[in-house]
């Protein structure tokens, strides 16, 4: 069964966006080539978004690397989200709660990874236990504001079991 991993690109003080979802403080930290991002896109079976990733900024907007990992993937994306569109988005699943929105992705994604993307979906997968592992790359700049990686007021600890030595720090999570 696909596993379910959380990767982003987080600012040193520990932000995914700025604020308002502001994604273009990425574009200057995805020009150096990364093996270990690069290595990862054909490991994805499938993509598992919130509404707000979905339709939020690309810090590759207007350019061929537009789209999720620059552009080089293509393949099912699902999005978890109370607010589906009238139409029908070719390649693109809208399912109303997780439960059903985990489904459609894992079936999608075959023995490969669910990649969720969006802080909101992955908070929800840690609650409901059902993350897998978390990949984080650090970019060398502080954002002062923004979407954290990981904000859960008055949640529980989550523990972490380093997976990987590479340039980005990549875990398991361990549930009690």
């Amino acid at each position: 069964m696909a596993k379910l991993l959380y990767s982003a690109t987080m600012s040193l003080d520990g932000f995914i966006a700025a604020p308002g979802g502001d994604m273009s403080w990425l574009t200057e930290h995805l020009a150096a080539p990364d093996p270990a991002a690069e290595g990862l896109v054909d490991r994805i079976g499938a993509i598992l978004a919130g509404n707000g990733t979905y339709g939020g900024g690309d810090p590759n907007e207007g350019t061929d690397k537009e789209g999720a990992f620059g552009g080089r993937y293509d393949g099912p994306m699902v999005v978890l989200t109370h607010r589906p569109p009238a139409e029908p988005v070719p390649g693109v699943v809208f399912a109303g709660d997780l439960r059903t929105a985990v489904a459609e992705a894992r079936a999608a994604a075959g023995d490969r990874y669910v990649n969720v993307l969006g802080a909101n979906v992955a908070r929800q997968c840690v609650e409901a236990g059902i993350l897998d592992e978390v990949l984080v790359f650090i970019a060398p700049v502080l954002l002062g504001d923004g979407v954290r990686l990981f904000d859960s007021p008055g949640g529980t600890r989550v523990r972490l079991e380093p997976l990987k030595d590479e340039s980005a720090h990549w875990y398991r999570v361990v549930y009690p």
